[in-house]
């Protein structure tokens, strides 16, 4: 599992796993449960880089949240698979 630390959100952190370049795990530490709940399972099975595209950029404060700092994680890990 791998942690990433957010910022500009209210969730603290990420833990995600990516298998194969598709994410396998994922949940939010802390934030808005349903919202992150809902995100955390809507990803899981889907590529990387689909989940990129659909979540990079969305913003709610700080000019992020919580759908984008995953995106943002998923990105700096450096696990897409083409």
């Amino acid at each position: 599992m791998t942690t990433f630390k957010t910022t500009g959100t209210c969730s603290r952190a990420i833990n995600y796993e990516v298998e194969n370049g598709v994410v396998t795990k994922c949940e939010f530490v802390g934030g808005c449960p349903g919202n992150t709940q809902g995100v955390a399972k809507l990803v899981v099975g889907r590529k990387v880089e689909e989940v990129i595209s659909l979540l990079k950029g969305i913003q709610w404060r700080n000019g992020t949240s919580c759908p984008d700092q995953l995106a943002q994680a998923l990105e700096q890990s450096g696990k897409v698979v083409v």
